[in-house]
């Protein structure tokens, strides 16, 4: 049956394997020797066979070739449910985690390792991923490493491309960003000027309201006004009096009163105040 899966579309996957030896060497102290980091490759050779190349650059090199047949069958023995996009993601997944190892078999009878196996994991505790590895001759390794080191660095320039794409999209961001920020500071001072202004400004109404209220001290608007009410109420009696005054001054006594009062000396005002 064949898988669901164009492998055309499948993304190289760079990453490091940690390399480990079969238990069964370490508990039989034949001399393990020091390890060497491995970095691997997982490509697409075709729209049907995907490539695994794990190297230390140094002594070792190892290869394998899987089919779409084969990771069908690989999914089928590990069971994991599902469609096939759905087991591919999956290996991606686990080749992408921090889980990836090299297993090889250290006989020292028989010039050191001969076989190896990659294996991954999604999350501790999932279907375990396993590849069996071939190892390659002097030839056939240096072209691997070859490729593999020009890949890498292919790959490393497009994602610093990226990045700087990114960056340049960022950047513009960032300083409307801060331009925003220092617009929302200073309005935020300003209201908080004003807030103390009016602050002070009620603080004194609602002080002053208190003095007045003791009748301690007197409202210099509330005196004013009072004095000018009493100037005015003065003024408008004074006028009331003397226009009386005046009446009085010029009232002349009637004939029939000058002629019952006989023998009484009339005169004028006028004559009255020169006497």
């Amino acid at each position: 049956m064949k898988m669901g899966f164009d492998l055309e579309e499948f993304q190289p996957i760079f990453g490091e394997a940690k390399p480990e030896f079969e238990a069964s060497a370490t508990f039989n102290g034949d001399g393990v020797p020091a390890l060497n980091p491995f970095l691997f490759r997982v490509f697409a050779v075709d729209s049907s066979h995907l490539a695994f190349h794990v190297t230390d650059f140094r002594s070792y090199t190892w290869e394998a070739l899987r089919s779409v047949h084969q990771l069908d069958d690989m999914r089928d023995s590990i069971g994991i449910s599902g469609s096939c996009s759905d087991f591919m993601n999956y290996v991606i997944a686990s080749l992408k985690s921090k889980d990836v190892k090299l297993i090889m078999d250290w006989q020292p009878k028989l010039s050191g390792v001969t076989s190896a196996k990659l294996i991954a994991r999604k999350t501790k505790g999932m279907p375990l991923i396993s590849i069996s590895l071939t190892k390659l001759g002097p030839s056939s390794a240096s072209g691997v490493v070859e490729n593999l080191s020009l890949e890498l660095y292919k790959a490393y320039n497009i994602l610093q491309d990226s990045f700087v794409k990114v960056g340049l999209n960022v950047y513009p961001e960032q300083e409307r960003c801060c331009q925003l920020t220092q617009m929302i500071s200073a309005e935020k001072e300003k209201s908080q000027a004003i807030k103390r202004k009016l602050d002070m400004m009620q603080s004194d109404q609602q002080r002053l309201q208190k003095t007045t209220g003791s009748g301690n001290i007197v409202s210099p608007m509330y005196s004013d006004s009072s004095s000018v009410t009493a100037a005015l109420n003065s003024s408008d009696k004074q006028a009331v009096a003397e226009g009386k005054s005046a009446k009085v001054v010029h009232r002349v006594v009637p004939a029939y009163r000058r002629a019952k009062n006989r023998g009484a000396v009339l005169c004028d005002t006028e004559e009255e105040e020169k006497s």
